[in-house]
C-alpha cells in the first residue's frame, strides 16, 4: 500500500465568499481507507468535497490527491452526487448513464463497454443496462449513479449522501454496495444519517465549520451522535448545541 495519502489538506480554510465555510482543516486519507464524513446539514460537508475535488479555490493552505494538485488526479477520482435529474424529454438508458463515467477517455469500444458492465455488475444492475433511467426506482437510480462513479476505475471514490430520500429497503441495497467497496479502493461517505453512519465506523471526520477526526469506536456512541444530528441518543441529557466533545484535530 502506498505511503503517499490518498487525500491530504492541510490548513485549508474554503468557503463561496469572503466568510469561509470551513477553517484550518487538517485531514489525511490513506490509500485503501474507508472514511466516513458525518456532521450536520449546512456544516460544510460538501464544501469540504468540493475542496478535495479542486473544484472550490481555497482561501488558504494545501489540498493534494495521490501527492499533487487535484486537477492532475480527476481520472483517478470518482464521484457520486446526491441526485442526478434525467430530462425526461431526452431520456437516456442505463446503460448510458453509468457510461458517463468514461467520457473524455479515449479507448477502444470493447474495453469501454466491459468496464461499464463490471460497474453495473457491482451494484447489482446487470439485467436493467437496457431499461430508461427515469422508470428507476430512486433506489435503482442511485446505485445507477455509483456505477457511473466506477465505471471511471477509480481509486478514490467520493459519494455524497448516497442514501439520501431513500426508504429501507433502497438504503440497504446501496449500503450493502457500499460494503461491497471496502478494500476495494480508497471511499470518503457523506451522510448526516446515524443508521448509515453506524454502518461504517472504521475512519470517521466530523464536520460542522471545523473538521475533527472522531475517536475509533465501534459503536454509535453519545458524541458521534451529537455531532451528527444535534440529537443525542433516546435517554441522553445532550442538546443540539453540544460539540463532539471527544473528538481532536487530525
Amino acid at each position: 500500500m502506498s505511503a503517499v495519502p490518498a487525500v491530504s489538506l492541510r490548513g485549508v480554510t474554503c468557503g463561496y465568499g469572503p466568510e469561509p465555510v470551513l477553517r484550518d482543516v487538517d485531514m489525511t486519507v490513506m490509500p485503501g481507507q474507508f472514511v466516513t464524513v458525518v456532521g450536520p446539514n449546512g456544516g460544510g460537508k460538501t464544501t469540504l468535497f468540493r475542496a478535495v475535488l479542486g473544484l472550490l479555490p481555497v482561501l488558504s493552505g494545501e489540498v493534494r490527491l495521490f501527492g499533487g494538485p487535484p486537477e492532475a488526479a480527476r481520472r483517478r477520482v470518482g464521484y457520486v452526487p446526491q441526485q442526478f435529474a434525467a430530462d425526461p424529454l431526452f431520456p437516456v438508458r442505463v446503460r448510458e448513464v453509468a457510461a458517463m463515467g468514461r467520457l473524455g477517455v479515449r479507448e477502444p469500444r470493447r474495453e469501454r463497454s466491459a468496464r461499464v458492465d463490471r460497474a453495473l455488475a457491482t451494484v447489482g444492475l446487470s439485467e436493467l443496462a437496457g431499461r430508461w433511467f427515469n422508470d428507476l426506482s430512486g433506489g435503482q437510480r442511485q446505485r445507477v449513479l455509483i456505477a457511473r462513479g466506477l465505471a471511471t476505475d477509480p481509486e478514490l471514490l467520493l459519494l455524497d449522501e448516497p442514501t439520501s430520500n431513500l426508504d429501507a429497503a433502497a438504503e440497504e441495497a446501496v449500503l450493502e454496495v457500499l460494503d461491497g467497496l471496502r478494500g476495494r479502493l480508497t471511499v470518503l461517505l457523506i451522510t448526516h444519517h446515524a443508521k448509515v453512519a453506524s454502518r461504517f465506523l472504521d475512519v470517521i471526520y466530523c464536520v460542522n465549520r471545523s473538521v475533527h477526526i472522531h475517536p475509533r469506536t465501534e459503536r454509535m456512541d453519545e458524541d458521534l451522535m451529537l455531532h451528527i444530528t444535534g440529537m443525542g441518543l433516546p435517554g441522553s441529557s445532550g442538546g443540539a448545541d453540544a460539540d463532539c466533545g471527544g473528538c481532536h484535530h487530525g
